[in-house]
């Protein structure tokens, strides 16, 4: 059976192509004929020239079976077209040549750009500080780098640039406002290229608000308005800070932070007093260097309200004699002194007097009686069984009178027999 007209020459190997290129090799790989005869096939032969001659260099002296082979020991930029050749059974020859020289020559991996994570979203720096971005890049070659801001050649005055195998830096000692913008980084071999864009913004402190003004004044309280800053310090304004002084005083106190609007009721002023206020702007660098003043004065009135003095009525603290702790029965041993003691109050201070049996005790030298701030004492001196009764204690003032009675007993003490001696 031989090939239909029209397709690959008869025992030639199909599909050549190289598979890799290094420094100093090259690999090929067929597929076999589409037509093999009778006789089968025997293998194959491998050779290859270099650019300008007609010298074919064997790369294997014997057939192989394989449809793979690498050819080795080849020099560095040289230019080699291989071909193939299909032995079969009967001798036969089909020969595949790729059709143009292949330069020998390391294979170039595209270039990489590693860009840090906090590089990826907007880059926030201060006026004043420094920028030194170090950004790694990968690749077997070293890159051409080039940096741009916004699309537009870099200011090497301004800018420095240091480029390596493994990385580039940028370098800026003392950023300015004009720095902010997007900054473009390519890396280049040949015609594999990578880019990244990084979004720096260069920012400080913002300018005061504008135009403010007292709007409304109203018992303690003060309405103001206020608008943006013509600088926001190339930031988000995030609020503002109000506060107050007392004319008396002249000592600033904040009234509120991070104020989002732009007008704010101060409320809770003493009234009588004259105030002054001011407004600072804020943003990520912190507070404006100054403040939008008010140049009104809010004066808090002072309501005059009639003072009426309440009428107290005068607590009468007369009161008629009473015993709060009466006095109680006792039981005396004769010979040995004892007391009786009761409390009584009242207002007028009541007078106090001791009665035995209903009758009144005075000027015996055997009773002495004793009043302490309402505690009244009757002391009896080395009492006998005639003392015994009931004594009644008495207090009198202009209210009324009470009285209270306790029973005192007086035991004899007996001398008891010896015991005879035996």
């Amino acid at each position: 059976m031989s090939p239909a007209e029209g397709e690959v020459p008869e025992g030639q190997p199909v599909d050549l192509a190289v598979d890799d290129v290094t420094g100093t090799s090259l690999t090929l790989s067929w597929n076999p004929p589409k037509y093999i005869g009778h006789t089968g096939l025997a293998g194959y032969l491998v050779e290859y020239r270099k650019e300008s001659t007609d010298t074919w260099v064997a790369v294997n002296k014997d057939v192989t079976t394989k449809t793979v082979l690498v050819i080795k020991n080849l020099t560095e930029g040289d230019k080699v077209q291989p071909r193939v050749k299909a032995v079969h059974g009967d001798g036969a020859v089909g020969t595949a040549i790729f059709p143009e020289p292949v330069v020998i020559r390391q294979p170039i991996d595209p270039p990489k750009i590693r860009l840090p994570r906090n590089l990826r979203e907007t880059f926030i720096r201060k006026v004043g500080q420094q920028l030194n971005l170090s950004i790694p890049i990968q690749g077997n070659l070293q890159p051409t780098i080039t940096w741009t801001k916004d699309e537009q050649p870099m200011d090497e005055a301004h800018v420095n640039i240091r480029n390596s195998p493994m990385d580039t830096i940028l370098f800026i000692r003392k950023l300015e406002r004009k720095d902010s913008g997007k900054y473009k980084l390519v890396a280049q071999i040949n015609t594999l290229v990578d880019e990244v864009v990084i979004d720096i913004q260069v920012v400080e402190k913002p300018g005061p608000p504008r135009n403010l003004k007292m709007v409304d004044v109203w018992g303690f309280n003060v309405a103001l308005e206020w608008q943006p800053p013509t600088d926001n310090g190339n930031a988000e304004i995030k609020g503002y800070t109000i506060q107050k002084a007392d004319k008396k005083t002249g000592e600033w106190f904040t009234v509120v932070e991070k104020c989002r609007s732009c007008s704010y009721t101060v409320s809770n002023l003493v009234m009588g007093n004259c105030y002054n206020f001011r407004v600072f702007s804020e943003n990520l660098c912190g507070l404006s260097e100054t403040a939008a003043q008010c140049k009104d004065t809010a004066n808090i009135p002072k309501i005059s309200t009639p003072y009426n003095a309440p009428i107290y009525q005068e607590k009468d603290f007369t009161e008629a004699p009473k015993f709060t702790q009466p006095p109680t029965d006792k039981t005396a041993t004769v010979g040995f002194t004892t007391k009786l003691f009761c409390s009584v109050r009242g207002n007028p201070k009541p007078r106090i007097s001791w009665l035995k049996n209903q009758m009144l005790i005075e000027h015996d030298p055997k009773f002495r009686t004793l009043t302490n701030e309402g505690i009244c004492t009757l002391e009896i001196r080395k009492p006998s069984t005639f003392d015994r009764g009931v004594y009644t204690c008495r207090a009198v003032n202009a209210l009324g009178e009470a009285v209270a009675d306790c029973r005192l007993d007086v035991k004899s003490v007996f001398n008891l027999p010896l015991a005879s001696s035996t």
